[in-house]
């Protein structure tokens, strides 16, 4: 049968596939374009259903924000080279506005089925590894960031007080710069108050250990060691860490400062990170 250069290049642009495995889809369908483009689904959903235990290491995160939610997520797939892919881009930012519109805040069968359409076009094995819905209440003060390459994505929240300093400049500003600083600095608590109790206690036995040779008296110790944790605190606890712009002082300290330059109190409601593969 002869297959038409112009019905290869329709059906190319509508499923993606290759040039020849367009015209072999055409030639076994005796020309019947939506025939042929359900026979390329059907090899791709194959080829991703061979693919499904291979690994997800590369991808994406992907933040979508209105008036009084954020949501992020996170998608994966095999290649870097497809997570750089715009249509990647777009699927991923797709499923983020539509888990943010309808509430979602678990993976489920729609939003894998919004991916599970370019998996098949690309054959490429991809997932949604999970998504973080955020509350933003009246009168807070929202931002986000997504780095470059798409592998880190952070949103922060802030309260404000009294609300009609939420509309200032200045806070709006210092919520992005905590989003950057959370960014580059990527701390695994944001306050020492959400420290696990394990992992707590376990540092609290090694600065122990590492003081209780020393010939000092007991209080003096207790002193060393406990000034060891405040300083392991700085390094893992957003609010205590030095402030990306100004490391002469805390996120905490700086967020005083600045609401005090502008008549406000202001005090984190949440602040969430999303690393790939973390």
């Amino acid at each position: 049968m002869n297959i038409k250069a112009s019905d290869v290049k329709a059906l190319r642009e509508k499923t993606s596939a290759g040039m020849m495995e367009c015209k072999k889809a055409l030639a076994e369908t005796n020309g019947n374009a939506k025939a042929a483009e359900k026979l390329l689904k059907e090899k791709g959903l194959a080829a991703v259903e061979k693919r499904t235990n291979r690994a997800t290491s590369e991808g994406r995160v992907f933040i979508a924000v209105k008036s009084d939610k954020a949501l992020l997520c996170e998608v994966t797939c095999e290649t870097d080279f497809v997570a750089k892919n715009d249509d990647f881009i777009k699927i991923g930012n797709k499923i983020a506005e539509k888990a943010l519109a309808k509430g979602y805040t678990d993976v489920n069968d729609e939003l894998l089925g919004v991916l599970l359409d370019l998996a098949t076009r690309v054959r490429e094995n991809m997932t949604l590894r999970r998504i973080r819905a955020i509350n933003i209440p009246s009168g807070s003060v929202a931002s986000k960031y997504v780095h470059t390459d798409g592998k880190i994505g952070v949103v922060v929240v802030l309260s404000v007080e009294p609300l009609e300093k939420a509309a200032d400049t200045t806070i709006t500003e210092f919520a992005f710069d905590c989003c950057l600083h959370i960014a580059a600095y990527t701390p695994r608590y944001n306050t020492r108050n959400d420290v696990d109790s394990a992992y707590l206690a376990e540092q609290k036995e090694i600065f122990a250990k590492q003081v209780a040779d020393l010939d000092k008296p007991d209080k003096v110790k207790e002193s060393i060691a406990d000034g060891k944790l405040n300083k392991h605190f700085s390094d893992i606890c957003f609010m205590e860490q030095p402030f990306v712009k100004d490391d002469k002082v805390s996120v905490a300290k700086k967020m005083a400062e600045i609401g005090s330059k502008i008549g406000a109190k202001i005090a984190l409601v949440n602040a969430t990170l999303f690393q790939l593969g973390l």
